[in-house]
């Protein structure tokens, strides 16, 4: 029976380990870059490993000073550990991976090697065997790393049958959108105004070279190869290269630039390497194309430079092709006139301006008269948890826990200044992937908020003292303990938060 019973404790000692680093490294794309960054800002021992396993492992040895325990004490500690996993899964409190094929092969050989080093250890009757559960990412790691050979050819071959099948559509359109920021917001507005059945855009977080290219084998094949569709295709990148490789996939005429900011930058390792990224889609656009650029944004100008094509320039503020005026926010979005027509657009923020500016001119490019833009526009809906404004419980809610960036942090914060709610409070968890940048970015962020915001609540520790340097006032660290805040506030909740968490600083119902 012990033969059993014991690995059964350890496979379910190990599962929730296992189950939340999974988790954990899919959102970063199963990268080593992004779990890097994330690691060094967040803390990697806690991140790694947690509080409460290595606490159990540590305070096993204790138990055999109890009177009749008849096991080891590495048992009942595997024990504790397997109520611990289980408590997790019937409470549904377990974080889970989203279940890809790639993510069930790694936590399903993660699982073998876990039952395969457990009966060599248990058969040596190895006090070792309780650290496997505490050690599932280096584990998840090694899968990870065996399935690596074969994720690699897979890949190869997926992006090729992908290139494959776009070129068999000569018809074809197709818009590439990229940016630090606003690139998921000027793609939903394109495709409401180009709405039709024959309009394609990427869905929610569908933008790396694998999600496109498996959106392409998915939906092309849904059309005669001779019809006229539209594809609305959003780009980003996290190394230089990669929206080159979206390029030649997809192949588009038309590409959107929104704004270069210093997203992502430590993954990239300087701000010209994330501009030549940025630029790769201008500077693919055949001469034939055209391309739409932030003439706000220095370098957005600069990137239009490498293109081969005609550019179009949209700006809030100074001579350019599509000219915004007369800007305005209003209880129900944004209103600004173009050529001396009005445009009103259910979006809160005014940074939004230029999106909307974006989609309008791309649209009109393709045929679509600006009056039509302007019905169209009145009926937007933004995408949950983009820059999004409700009321709950008495709190207007600011969602924009979509992603983050400093610009996007910067356009909360000028929003939060024109609300007329006396109290206005930040929840953040602060921006990733900032590099050496970080305390500068997150200093100046403070000093943005400073007389503004009148409470900043931070669930992490990432960029929270550079913040409160900037801000001149102590900033609280989110926890059980955290007052919720009171009715008639603004609660601004900038960067990626569950939505558990805004929940509980809610006040009472």
């Amino acid at each position: 029976m012990r033969i059993f019973v014991l690995p059964a404790l350890l496979l379910a000692a190990s599962l929730s380990p296992a189950l939340t680093f999974a988790a954990l490294w899919q959102t970063k794309e199963w990268r080593i870059d992004r779990l890097k960054e994330h690691l060094l800002a967040e803390g990697w021992f806690r991140q790694l490993f947690g509080i409460v396993r290595p606490a159990v492992v540590l305070v096993s040895p204790l138990l055999i000073v109890i009177p009749f325990l008849r096991i080891p004490w590495y048992t009942a500690g595997l024990t504790v550990l397997a109520a611990a996993s289980a408590a997790q899964l019937l409470m549904h409190r377990q974080r889970m991976p989203v279940w890809t094929m790639k993510a069930k092969i790694i936590v399903l050989c993660s699982l073998l090697m876990n039952i395969i080093a457990g009966y060599g250890l248990l058969a040596l009757g190895s006090w070792e065997v309780i650290l496997l559960p505490v050690l599932q990412p280096c584990i998840i790691a090694i899968a990870w790393a065996f399935l690596l050979p074969v994720d690699r050819v897979m890949k190869r071959g997926i992006l090729r049958r992908a290139q494959t099948l776009r070129e068999r559509y000569p018809n074809a359109i197709v818009v590439g959108i990229t940016g630090s920021v606003g690139k998921t917001t000027t793609k939903e507005l394109l495709a409401h105004i180009l709405q039709s059945p024959t309009v394609l855009a990427t869905p929610a977080y569908v933008n790396s070279e694998m999600g496109v290219a498996q959106w392409l084998l998915r939906e092309l094949p849904k059309f005669p190869q001779t019809e006229n569709i539209l594809l609305i295709v959003e780009m980003g990148a996290y190394r230089t290269g990669e929206i080159a490789t979206l390029c030649r996939i997809a192949q588009p005429q038309t590409g959107v630039l929104t704004f270069v900011g210093s997203q992502h930058v430590a993954l990239f390792g300087s701000e010209e390497k994330l501009l030549n990224a940025k630029s790769e889609l201008i500077a693919a656009l055949p001469e034939t194309g055209r391309a739409f650029v932030n003439a706000d944004c220095s370098p957005c100008l600069e990137a239009a430079k490498k293109a081969r094509c005609a550019v179009v320039r949209v700006s809030t503020g100074g001579h350019a092709d599509v000219e915004a005026h007369d800007i305005e926010e209003t209880s129900e979005g944004i209103r600004f006139t173009v050529d001396g027509h009005r445009f009103d657009v259910p979006l809160h923020g005014t940074h939004n301006v230029t999106n909307v500016l974006l989609a309008i001119a791309v649209a009109e490019h393709l045929g679509i008269s600006r009056e039509k833009c302007t019905q169209k526009l009145l009926s937007f809906q933004l995408p949950h948890s983009t820059f999004t404004v409700r009321t709950e419980r008495g709190v207007t809610i600011l969602d924009d826990t979509h992603n983050s960036s400093p610009a996007s942090f910067r356009a909360a914060i000028a929003w939060a200044k024109s609300q007329p709610t006396q109290r206005k409070i930040l929840l953040t968890p602060g921006i990733i992937e900032l590099g050496e940048e970080t305390d500068r970015i997150h200093t100046d962020l403070g000093a943005a908020a400073r007389g503004i915001v009148h409470r900043v609540i931070f669930t992490g520790k990432r960029g929270r003292e550079a913040f409160a340097r900037g801000y001149g006032s102590p900033v609280e660290h989110r926890n059980g303990n955290t007052a919720p805040v009171t009715k008639d506030s603004l609660l601004l909740c900038i960067g990626r938060i569950p939505p558990p968490i805004i929940d509980s600083l809610l006040p009472p119902a």
